[in-house]
């Protein structure tokens, strides 16, 4: 294959490690790179597949997108599920370009996330860390500001205490809480003028607030985000819903896998079951295959996974186990059984 000099560049990535995220992803074929040429040995099939790959990433480069180990690995997984797919035309244009760089959907399911906050008024992200939620959720949020969709941003997150009260952490209520805080300020961070969020949010245009703030209030002509919900309670889970104004739009992101609440405590596990069948609200669930962070992470994910899935059909077989002890063994009906009773005198 012969790649022109500055896409062989991008292609191969620092120290050559795309090139390696490729040969992982197909160990049958060896990759050998001279020049302006690519050269691939191996079987036939796979060699047709790491064609395909190298193709598409190369219009993903023409078409201005940020390549990275985690897009490599990607594309590489929504070839293998459907090889008639188009990596590079489904990921589609950015939603957002800030600081140099672009935010776009990185997966065939982020792309359906992304998709589902366009067309519905209230969607909810479901999935590990590391697969976008928050983030894309609040470039979307970013976007409709920018586009004069919305008047104003309003993130927020439950303040759970994790180990520590938050009654006997140093400072005020701010500073006490600003650390539940601190992710939302970041990745507001890397989308706007570090500059210019102090004076959005000195006018109120941005809000980043505690779920509790949000209580006795209608929310009207704005993009909410509630990240972390699946440390809510089924009440806040509700109260916040029940926020929603005209012209706004709510996205709900949290993992059902990282509850930091008493066990079946969860808003975001019931939320799923009452208002499954609700119009104009979306649930999207994200996997592992749409993990955008270091790709230990997606094998990270898959193995507590797997593990949780054991440990649960650990516990069912023992409480089967325990209801049979309960109940004790079946009587037969001998003839101890058919004695008469004896008369009382």
């Amino acid at each position: 294959m012969h790649v022109d000099g500055i896409a062989m560049v991008r292609l191969l990535g620092p120290e050559d490690r795309y090139l390696s995220t490729i040969e992982k992803q197909y160990p049958h074929v060896s990759v050998h790179v001279r020049s302006n040429e690519i050269t691939l040995e191996g079987l036939p099939a796979e060699i047709a597949a790491v064609r395909r790959l190298i193709e598409e990433l190369q219009s993903m480069i023409v078409h201005g997108h940020d390549l990275g180990e985690a897009q490599v690995a990607s594309s590489a997984r929504m070839l293998r599920a459907d090889a008639s797919t188009s990596p590079s035309e489904l990921l589609g244009a950015p939603i957002l370009t800030a600081r140099g760089k672009s935010v776009r959907a990185e997966s065939v399911g982020q792309k359906k996330y992304v998709d589902a906050i366009d067309a519905h008024t209230i969607v909810f992200g479901i999935g590990p860390a590391g697969t976008g939620k928050t983030y894309l959720a609040m470039a979307k949020a970013v976007r409709a500001l920018q586009n004069k969709e919305v008047e104003r941003i309003i993130l927020t997150r439950p303040a759970v205490e994790a180990g520590e009260r938050l009654g006997f952490l140093p400072g005020t209520l701010t500073d006490k809480i600003d650390p539940y805080l601190r992710p939302l300020y970041d990745a507001l961070g890397e989308m706007l003028d570090p500059e210019l969020i102090p004076k959005l949010l000195a006018a109120g245009t941005i809000e980043v607030a505690p779920l509790a703030y949000m209580r006795g209030r209608t929310l009207n002509s704005s993009f909410v985000v509630l990240d972390e919900a699946q440390n809510t309670t089924p009440e806040q889970m509700k109260m916040f819903l029940t926020r929603l104004g005209f012209g706004s739009k709510m996205v709900v992101t949290g993992d059902v896998t990282q509850i930091d609440l008493p066990a079946g405590s969860s808003g975001l596990k019931l939320v799923t079951r009452v208002l499954d069948s609700v119009d104009d609200i979306n649930f999207s669930y994200l996997t592992s295959a749409d993990v955008v962070r270091h790709t230990l992470v997606g094998r990270i994910v898959d193995a507590y996974t797997e593990y949780d899935a054991q440990r649960q059909a650990l516990r069912h077989e023992s409480a089967e186990a325990r209801d049979f002890a309960a109940r004790g063994p079946q009587r037969s009906g001998g003839p101890r059984d058919r004695l008469p009773k004896r008369s009382q005198s």
